[in-house]
């Protein structure tokens, strides 16, 4: 497998809003699950409306959630192909590989 560092670098500044914060971890859990309206995630959540909006629009604008205006609500259901493709890059970068970057040697300029 050719290892695309600029690609899995795209994907990885996309992916450190996401993953440090154990909020958004649990809110694309309680997705897998199905659609969930805005209010139907805050009765399992101890947050405010404002500080639920800002991590939504944070999942939304990755591509990881999808919003749905819905009258006065909105409802939000997990992106199946982003999710996709957020596993296989982590399986890409936790399996070794012979082309790994941390096997490829650098020059003094940083190039491979």
């Amino acid at each position: 497998m050719q290892y695309n560092i600029v690609s899995t670098s795209r994907k990885a500044i996309m992916y450190r809003y996401l993953m440090p914060c154990k909020l958004r971890l649990m809110i694309i859990d309680m997705l897998f699950c199905g659609e969930m309206c805005a209010s139907d995630i805050l009765k399992e959540v101890t947050i405010t409306q404002a500080t639920l909006s800002y991590h939504m629009k944070i999942l939304t604008e990755s591509g990881l959630v999808n919003a749905t205006r819905d009258g006065a609500w909105m409802r939000y259901s997990l992106n199946k192909d982003k999710t996709n493709e957020v596993l296989s890059f982590f399986v890409q970068i936790s399996n070794d590989k012979k082309d790994c970057v941390c096997k490829t040697k650098l020059n003094k300029n940083g190039d491979v």
